[in-house]
């Protein structure tokens, strides 16, 4: 049963507001540059953990307390991919997550399956990567060698991963140039 009177987080990034997405950016910025939200937590904000570069790891509920998390709580099926900071920035700039097509909401209702949710997450992600990959390209076109655009793909994949944009256009420049 689907109702708007819920008090859990659906799950979709789309519903995350600027405000939260600014409480969890003002934690990356202190403990870890890279976040992952937990699809199981029981608020309308979901519980996050971030990660540092020394691949630490610290949780914050939803009202970015410390949190002890269940040992599953971040694994696999029940976490969104991870995002970095600069995505997250990105997502702050364009006002969220939301998206302005009808697709994300053509799903219908809650299902107890995360593929719908995986899937959408993934989509959004990769559209937050590509926009945050292409504007560090643009910020930094002039120091750019002739040619990086065919290797968008692999710069996309590394960001996917964690990586930066600066990081990742510096490892492609170092393997292919």
């Amino acid at each position: 049963m689907n109702t708007t009177r819920t008090k859990r987080w659906s799950g979709k990034m789309d519903s995350l507001t600027t405000d939260y997405l600014k409480d969890v950016m003002g934690k990356m910025e202190v403990y870890g540059d890279r976040v992952q939200f937990g699809l199981s937590s029981p608020g309308p904000r979901p519980y996050y953990q971030l990660t540092n570069s020394s691949d630490k790891k610290m949780a914050f509920d939803g009202n970015n307390h410390l949190l002890h998390p269940k040992e599953d709580e971040f694994v696999g099926v029940n976490s969104t991919p991870v995002f970095s900071l600069e995505q997250i920035k990105a997502a702050i700039a364009a006002g969220g997550f939301r998206s302005t097509s009808s697709s994300s909401r053509s799903a219908g209702g809650t299902t107890r399956s995360s593929s719908p949710r995986a899937g959408s997450v993934a989509m959004k992600a990769k559209d937050l990567i590509d926009a945050a990959r292409y504007e560090y390209f643009r910020s930094n076109r002039q120091i750019m060698p002739d040619g990086i655009g065919e290797h968008s793909a692999e710069i996309t994949e590394l960001m996917l991963k964690g990586s930066s944009a600066a990081d990742a256009f510096g490892e492609v420049i170092k393997r292919h140039f």
